[in-house]
């Protein structure tokens, strides 16, 4: 079927908020998207664009789907000659670009120009792969899917697009491109009960029974990270998470649960606790902390922490015993955040790798590339600092042991270099090295919610139920 404006699937679980006051108005697309004016109704508007012949400097004339799908084509071609001006002149004198890449409403020829200086530089080629087209009196709309491949760089990005056309000086311009990432990006879970949670231990479990490292491996996310009981080394891929299972396996592993704390969120979940294993007649236990993710329409585990008891530690005399003892607060907690938070103050990437532990997994908001040391960590922050970033934690979950704890939530950036606020969703493991808490795991990801245009989802619904 033809490609639709209207609500998101209730899946998403994306918190709806009002457009502002220059938002296209839903109302006002859908009349619009059915090709005619209501009896009585007032002049429809995009932004400052009144879409009625006051706008134009002549009559409009009619104009057939298959010459609004040209309109398209000719945009594209403005992009092909590389030139930012002659971009922007496919655009009305009263219009509005609202990008796919950035947060900025572009509603004048320079701020317009000025997105498209930095856009052709990747040499964008675009093609419409699915649209759905509407004609009225002097404006004509166009709206779906397209894909652009980046000349420059190679790479293949699919958008979803609405084009408004008015007619302007007797030719047709865009009074409204709206350009927003596919949501599909991230696949949407249905809901997981707790039990469910709990059941997802039993089917790495039986992937032990198998004696199979290749099957206990598959268990784990592509970007998967393990911190295993007896080896010291963090284990962040397919490979790594195998060799370690190769020898764990001769013991003939099998686990039981003994303790259980479970938190469910949007596309993850999360299960801390105690178990026990037998191995070979031995019993051992270790403290457990697995976090899920909703991968390719599969839960996996995308963080596993096994750690042994730290009594055990104890009874052996451990020369860290008092320290190992002493507990922690949950405000002590959160408070390690603004040691993290204070470093990045300080713009000096050196002393942010600094709060890391000797054997870090940081898995950052925007690299898709895992840092497992000092110097990939460092390297990480010389380009983060540089938007002057200061946290803010918004929702906090605390879970702690003797010698260690784990702060989960959302925290708010604001980047002093541009003004931009930007929320994510974290995972802080802290361990106690040399008498310090540092940072052993940190996770950050960018909210589902953000991809979904969320102004437009309120006055979708409200469109709905007119």
């Amino acid at each position: 079927g033809a490609f639709t404006i209207g609500v998101q699937p209730a899946s998403y679980g994306v918190r709806s908020r009002p457009a502002s006051p220059s938002a296209f108005s839903l109302e006002e697309s859908s009349t619009a998207l059915h090709g005619r004016r209501r009896k009585g109704a007032k002049r429809r508007t995009f932004g400052k664009v009144k879409l009625n012949s006051d706008t134009t400097s002549g009559s409009a004339k009619d104009i057939s789907e298959s010459e609004v799908r040209a309109l398209f084509s000719l945009w594209n071609n403005a992009l092909a000659t590389g030139d930012s001006r002659i971009v922007a002149k496919r655009y009305a004198k009263e219009s509005i670009l609202l990008p796919t890449v950035s947060d900025t409403p572009r509603t004048d020829f320079a701020s317009i120009k000025d997105y498209f200086d930095a856009f052709l530089l990747k040499q964008p080629s675009g093609k419409i792969l699915e649209g759905d087209i509407r004609i009225g009196d002097g404006w004509a709309q166009d709206a779906g899917v397209y894909e652009f491949t980046m000349k420059a760089t190679g790479d293949v990005v699919k958008a979803r697009y609405t084009y408004t056309y008015v007619f302007e000086n007797n030719s047709w311009k865009i009074a409204h491109h709206h350009s927003s990432v596919m949501p599909e990006g991230i696949d949407i879970a249905t809901p997981i009960t707790e039990d469910e949670v709990r059941g997802l231990f039993h089917l790495w479990n039986d992937a032990l029974a198998t004696e199979d490292p290749d099957a206990v491996a598959k268990r784990y996310a592509k970007e998967g990270v393990l911190l295993p009981t007896v080896s010291d080394v963090p284990r962040t891929d397919y490979d790594s998470i195998k060799d370690y299972f190769v020898n764990f396996l001769q013991k003939k592993p099998q686990g039981v649960i003994l303790e259980s704390n479970v938190m469910i969120g949007t596309n993850w979940c999360q299960d801390a606790g105690i178990y026990e294993f037998d191995l070979l007649g031995d019993k051992v236990k270790a403290r457990y902390s697995f976090i899920y993710k909703y991968e390719d329409g599969e839960w996996k585990i995308a963080h596993h922490h096994s750690s042994v008891m730290p009594e055990a530690q104890l009874a052996g005399g451990s020369s860290k015993s008092e320290e190992i003892q002493k507990p922690i607060e949950d405000d002590e907690v959160r408070a390690l955040f603004q040691l993290w938070n204070g470093a990045l103050a300080t713009e000096n990437p050196d002393t942010v790798a600094q709060r890391y532990s000797k054997t870090p997994c940081l898995l950052p908001t925007v690299s898709d590339t895992p840092r497992t040391d000092y110097d990939s960590i460092k390297s990480y922050f010389v380009d983060f600092l540089q938007k002057k970033p200061q946290g803010e934690i918004l929702e906090s979950y605390v879970t702690s042991g003797a010698d260690w704890c784990m702060d989960d939530g959302i925290y708010e950036f604001k980047m002093g270099a541009t003004g931009d606020k930007v929320k994510a969703r974290y995972s802080f493991v802290y361990t106690l090295e040399g008498g310090e808490w540092k940072i052993v795991h940190h996770h950050s990801s960018q909210m589902p919610e953000e991809i979904v245009p969320k102004a437009m989802l309120e006055e979708a619904q409200k469109a709905a139920t007119a």
